[in-house]
């Protein structure tokens, strides 16, 4: 059962964790806090690699390339920062008038994009940047910029949809809003939540995704129709989500801090990060270990096990066993 893995607790930020991402591979696994440097890990073991400094803010978002050579993050110093991924060096800085709340590069690494923060009464705004074959010739141009509307409020992700032909962004007021990835018009809302999409997750094709909401449900879509197709009944906010790559099912995480809740005592237990079978929509089992909400979660590219990132600045690695996989009826190679 799930109940029974044996994380690996990692310490290597003293604030809380923001953003958890994987290299293609699934061997290097990059993290960043509200510190104002991230990490990478190598997934095997723990061990810490090394330390990208630079950033003057707390770092909210991280991507890395296909072939784990550029590594760019975003920033509350207003600025998205490209690096060398094995040497740590950065290589270029795009500047910004808010805070960065998310990055992505486009599938085959052509374009990235960036979100700025609803703060000083700036809006919300997704913008594009073209990489360059030679670094040398990068600009800090955009292409094509996404602002939103006003009273829309704050996008808390911006994420390619399949083919790069869209762009679907995780909004405060609840929705998700769908872009043209050319010319930035919007095709389609999608408004099933009542508050916050924290996140949203793909399968490995790009054929599903999946959100998480503040209102403690989390739906998966069909990314061609926009049809709901199930729903997830946390009972609590969701604040992280993923879909497992070679089993039915997704894991949940999240829960209430405690400088939220004033008429109730926290309880630890809903710290869990859950599985959910997505045929049934029924919980499956949970696995403990955080101290405080979950703020981020990430399956393998493999599906042989999950990373998580809390309140708590820790991050936990969890290799599935042969229990889970003899269970499950997965191969486990």
């Amino acid at each position: 059962m799930p109940s029974k893995i044996r994380p690996i607790a990692l310490k290597g930020h003293e604030r809380s964790i923001t953003a958890l991402k994987f290299n293609r591979e699934g061997d290097l696994l990059f993290s960043t806090s509200k510190s104002y440097s991230f990490a990478v890990w190598r997934t095997e073991n723990g061990e810490r690699l090394g330390t990208y400094n630079g950033h003057t803010g707390a770092v909210w978002a991280v991507d890395v390339d296909r072939k784990t050579q550029y590594v760019i993050s975003g920033a509350a110093d207003n600025t998205a920062r490209l690096w060398d991924a094995q040497t740590g060096k950065e290589l270029f800085r795009w500047a910004h008038t808010t805070p960065i709340r998310s990055v992505e590069f486009a599938y085959g690494d052509k374009q990235f994009l960036t979100v700025t923060d609803a703060v000083l009464q700036k809006i919300a705004t997704i913008y594009v940047y073209e990489m360059a074959d030679d670094i040398r010739d990068l600009s800090s141009r955009y292409v094509l910029d996404i602002p939103s509307k006003a009273g829309e409020g704050k996008i808390l992700q911006a994420t390619w949809g399949p083919l790069n032909k869209t762009i679907l962004a995780a909004c405060e007021d609840g929705s998700v809003r769908v872009y043209d990835a050319k010319n930035g018009q919007l095709i389609h809302t999608v408004k099933e939540h009542s508050k916050t999409v924290t996140h949203i997750a793909w399968n490995p094709t790009r054929t599903l995704f999946l959100t998480s909401s503040k209102d403690g449900h989390a739906h998966l879509y069909d990314a061609e129709t926009y049809e709901r197709l199930k729903t997830f009944n946390t009972g609590r906010p969701i604040n992280g989500c993923s879909i497992s790559p070679i089993r039915p099912e997704v894991i949940l995480g999240g829960g209430q801090s405690a400088e939220s809740v004033t008429t109730t005592r926290v309880d630890s237990s809903q710290f869990k990060v859950k599985f959910y079978n997505v045929i049934f929509e029924e919980e499956m089992g949970a696995v403990a270990g955080h101290f405080g909400p979950v703020n981020a979660l990430e399956y393998f590219p493999d599906g042989k096990g999950f990373v998580s990132g809390g309140e708590d600045g820790y991050v936990r690695i969890h290799h599935f066993d042969s229990a889970y996989f003899s269970e499950f009826n997965v191969q486990e190679d």
